[in-house]
Order: C-alpha cells, then sequence, then structure tokens
C-alpha cells in the first residue's frame, strides 16, 4: 500500500476520532430522557458550518479582489476629478489675467490720451517730431513680451503684444516731447533764464494727500518707464514753453527812441546815482502802449513815482508793468493778446517828459527787458513754435 493512501487513512482516522456518538441524560419533573447525537450527525453539522465558512470567505476574498481591481479605476476617476478642477482655476485665473490686463491697457490708453490733449490740444491720432518716425513695419512685427506667462492663451498674449506696442509709442512720444523740451530749455537759456531753476519753482507749487494709485481691477499698476519717464518730461517742455510764451518779446510801444536803460543811472531830477529798472520809451503822449506778451491785466492804477500803472501777469512768475501813463484802455481782469492796446503814453508820476517806462518782472524781481525784446530769431522761432501748441490746448480746452 502506498505511503499517501496510508497518509490519507491515516488523516480520516484522526478525523472520524474528532466526532463521537454520544448520549445526554436530561432530568425533567423525575423523568429521565436520553438525547442521542450521532458522529454522523456531527459531522455533517461540521462540515455544513465549514462550508459556510468557506462561502464566506470566498465571498470576502472576492470583494477584496474586486476592491484591488477597482482601486486603479477610482485613482484614474480622483485623478480626472483633480485635473479638471485644476483646469477650471487655470482657466479662472486666464480670465482673470485677461481682464487685468484689459483693464490696465484701458487705463494706460486713457492716461496718454488725457497727456496729448492736455499737452498738444488734440486727440493723439498723429504725433509729430520723432514720435512719428517709427518704421510702419514695427506695427506688423511680433514683439516680445515678459507681461505674461508664454502659457496663457492667444487672448491673453495679444493684450501682452498691444501692451508692449503701447509700450513703444510713449517711448516715441517721450522722444517727441523731449526734442521740444531741449529747444525751449536752449531758447529759455538763450534769454537769460535759468532753465532747471524755472522747473524746480514750479515743481516746488504741488501737493495734496497721498492716495495710493489702484488700476480699474483695484490693483496697484506700474505704468511701466516710458509713462513714467513721459510724465516729467511732459511737466518740463510745459514749464518752458509756457515760459517762452510768457516771454514779453513784443514791443510795448510803437516808437525807436529808447530814453533810458536798465540798470544804474543819474536820477534826471537830482542826478545822484540810481537804480532804474525798467527802460523808457519816449513819444507823443496818447501813443499807444501794447501788452508785449499774452496775459492777464491785474492792475490798472496808480503807484507811488509810477504814476498812472498797468500790470499784466503773463503766467510762469512773468509780470510786466507799463508806467507814466495818461489813459487806459484795459480793465483788470481783462485777457490780452500781445499787441492789444492796455494804455496811452503820457507823464504822470515822477517824470521830466512823455515817456512808456516799461518793466518785467521775474518772481517779483525786476529783470532786464531789453534780451526778450532783443530776442534772436531763433529763440524767436521756438516761441512762435510754442505759442501754436500752447493756443492750441488752450482752444481745446475751452470747447
Amino acid at each position: 500500500m502506498s505511503s499517501k493512501s496510508t497518509g490519507l487513512r491515516h488523516w480520516r482516522q484522526r478525523f472520524d476520532a474528532l466526532f463521537q456518538d454520544h448520549e445526554i441524560f436530561i432530568r425533567t419533573h423525575g423523568h429521565v430522557r436520553f438525547l442521542r447525537v450521532s458522529a454522523v450527525w456531527q459531522k455533517r453539522v461540521a462540515l455544513i458550518a465549514a462550508a459556510a465558512l468557506l462561502f464566506w470567505a470566498g465571498t470576502m476574498l472576492a470583494v477584496l479582489i474586486n476592491q484591488l481591481l477597482t482601486a486603479d479605476e477610482r485613482a484614474a476617476v480622483a485623478q480626472q476629478q483633480a485635473a479638471a478642477t485644476a483646469a477650471e482655476q487655470r482657466i479662472a485665473r486666464y480670465r482673470d489675467s485677461v481682464a487685468e490686463t484689459a483693464a490696465d491697457l484701458a487705463e494706460r490708453q486713457d492716461q496718454l490720451d488725457e497727456w496729448y490733449r492736455e499737452s498738444f490740444g488734440a486727440e493723439p491720432g498723429a504725433v509729430t517730431g520723432e514720435a512719428a518716425a517709427a518704421p510702419a513695419a514695427d506695427a506688423a512685427a511680433p514683439l516680445k513680451t515678459s507681461a505674461l506667462d508664454p502659457s496663457l492663451p492667444p487672448e491673453a498674449q495679444a493684450l501682452a503684444q498691444l501692451e508692449t506696442r503701447q509700450e513703444a509709442f510713449a517711448t516715441r512720444l517721450l522722444a517727441a516731447v523731449n526734442e521740444r523740451a531741449a529747444k525751449a530749455e536752449t531758447a529759455v537759456a538763450a534769454l537769460g533764464l535759468n532753465p532747471g531753476a524755472l522747473v524746480r519753482n514750479a515743481q516746488a507749487g504741488r501737493g495734496g494727500p497721498f492716495i495710493p494709485y489702484r488700476g480699474k481691477m483695484g490693483q496697484a499698476k506700474a505704468l511701466g518707464p516710458s509713462f513714467a519717464a513721459l510724465e516729467g518730461a511732459l511737466f518740463r517742455m510745459e514749464v518752458l514753453e509756457r515760459t517762452l510764451v510768457a516771454v514779453p518779446s513784443g514791443q510795448p510801444a510803437d516808437v525807436l527812441m529808447m530814453s533810458s536803460g536798465f540798470g544804474y543811472r543819474s536820477d534826471p531830477f537830482t542826478g545822484g546815482g540810481a537804480m532804474h529798472a525798467g527802460l523808457d520809451f519816449r513819444g507823443p503822449i496818447g501813443t499807444p502802449i501794447l501788452a508785449a506778451a499774452p496775459g492777464k491785466v491785474v492792475f490798472v492804477g496808480q503807484k507811488s513815482g509810477y504814476g498812472n500803472v498797468v500790470e499784466v501777469d503773463h503766467g510762469q512768475g512773468i509780470l510786466t508793468r507799463y508806467a507814466h501813463l495818461s489813459g487806459f484802455t484795459a480793465t483788470v481782469g481783462k485777457q490780452v493778446a500781445a499787441g492789444e492796446q492796455i494804455a496811452k503814453m503820457g507823464s504822470t508820476g515822477r517824470s521830466t517828459g512823455s515817456h512808456l517806462h516799461f518793466e518785467v518782472r521775474l518772481n517779483g524781481v525786476a529783470v532786464n527787458p531789453r534780451r526778450f525784446l532783443e530776442a534772436k530769431a531763433d529763440v524767436l522761432e521756438v516761441k512762435a513754435d510754442a505759442r501754436e501748441r500752447v493756443g492750441s490746448v488752450a482752444r481745446t480746452g475751452a470747447r
């Protein structure tokens, strides 16, 4: 007999030994009953229990296997959901970025338009000077920008390209403004004035509470290097050109004879040394007295030693005084143009005969009018250009 059969018989015998016939005595109210539990019945119960246990274990194993098999699918679904959520967040960021950039560009354009209107008196349809010298190919050439992430959608990239072109336009406009300001600075210096001091004095009269700039999207924005430089250049150009316009270079009277110059002289009454703060022009009584530059009449009346006086404020700290007059043709508050009659020549006040005493005062200090009246042609040309621009701005503001 083989060892395998012997082994099976051995295990069967051990299994059969686990189950023996049992008799159970039960006594109830004096009666005795016998309950016999056979080994066969015990084996059947044990087999049924083992089968149930195996069935439960098989079920649990199947559930476990199913969970293991579907875990990858659930992970894939979760990953897809996370990817979808991330995509939605990226789209939201894209929309916010595009909207923010569009609002910023609109803010920049509004500022450019406002600066152009304030400085040139017209809509920025065209820019003269160096600003117009940019080649037309620049408008079609793709421009590189770091304003937005390269992974952003095409709409955002288009806005970034527009932002770069806008910055380029601001750069060209800055060149044009600097060109005009440089010409005005040269002309102002040729008149004996200090351009730097004029700009500093104009800057001194500024103030107000600090209110941080916020863009249309509610976030602080920097307008870019060209925009920042453009603001300062426009201010400098405005101060210098308006100073040129205010300079009294027109003849205050249609006479040729100058009877006394600016500076120290012998006093015509006492013969002693004295300071003469203006120029004297001799002429007949009643000769028309003309405004030497456009401005506003701020005084009409009498001053000690001057007799009848008219004073015109030309802005930028420049004031002209016309003295010894026989009559007035302008009133306080009137805006007068260069060459417009404001009074009549006379000999009132401390005067030896009919003449005009003409003074120019810069920030209250008398300066020699001769350097303004005898300005060279190139200076007058720059002044005429400045007057045309300032006049254009004024006309636009009046509409």
